[in-house]
C-alpha cells in the first residue's frame, strides 16, 4: 500500500483512491462505488427491500428484535459462494451488489428468485447488525454492512433531501 502527500495537510489512505477524471481535491472511497451501482438501473426487489429497510429504520429505529437469518438463508448464500453480512468487505458487497443486480435481470428464472431471495436475507443481516450494535463492536475490515446501507439510501423512494 502506498501513502502519498497532496498537501501538508491532507494525507490520502490507502483506502482511497482517485479517479484519472478527478482532480486534486476529489477523492473517491469504497463506499462512493456503492452510490455509483445505485445510480444505475435497480432492480424493482432491491427498491422494495430498501424502502422496507429505511421505513424500519427511520419509524422503529431498531427497537424491535430481529432474528438473524435462518440455516436455509445461509444454505443459499453458500450456494453461490457468499459469506455471510458479518464477515464481507466493503469490496465483497459492492461486488456482489452488481451481481445481484445483474442476476436479477437474467433470463433464467431460478437465478431471479435467487437473487430476489439473497437481497432479502442481505436486509434482514442488515436489520440485525444494526440494531444489535454489531457495528460499534465489528472489526474495521469486515465492514461491509456499510457499502449495503449506502446503497438502500441511496435507492430508496424516502431518500432524504438535504
Amino acid at each position: 500500500m502506498r501513502y502519498s502527500q497532496v498537501d501538508e495537510q491532507k494525507i490520502i489512505a490507502p483506502s482511497i483512491t482517485k479517479s484519472i477524471f478527478s482532480n486534486e481535491n476529489d477523492t473517491f472511497t469504497s463506499l462512493s462505488m456503492s452510490a455509483l451501482l445505485a445510480k444505475s438501473e435497480v432492480p424493482v426487489s432491491h427498491k422494495k427491500a430498501a424502502d422496507n429497510y429505511i421505513v424500519i429504520k427511520r419509524i422503529y429505529k431498531f427497537q424491535v428484535v430481529h432474528n438473524r437469518i435462518s440455516n436455509q438463508d445461509l444454505a443459499l448464500l453458500k450456494k453461490y459462494d457468499l459469506n455471510t453480512l458479518e464477515c464481507s468487505t466493503i469490496k465483497n458487497i459492492n461486488e456482489e451488489l452488481a451481481y445481484l443486480k445483474n442476476w436479477s435481470a437474467a433470463p433464467n428464472e431460478a437465478l431471479r428468485h435467487d437473487a430476489d431471495e439473497i437481497i432479502n436475507i442481505r436486509a434482514k443481516e442488515l436489520k440485525y447488525i444494526v440494531a444489535s450494535n454489531y457495528s460499534r463492536n465489528s472489526n474495521e475490515v469486515y465492514d461491509g454492512y456499510k457499502a449495503l446501507e449506502r446503497y438502500f439510501e441511496e435507492i430508496t423512494k424516502f431518500r432524504r433531501i438535504y
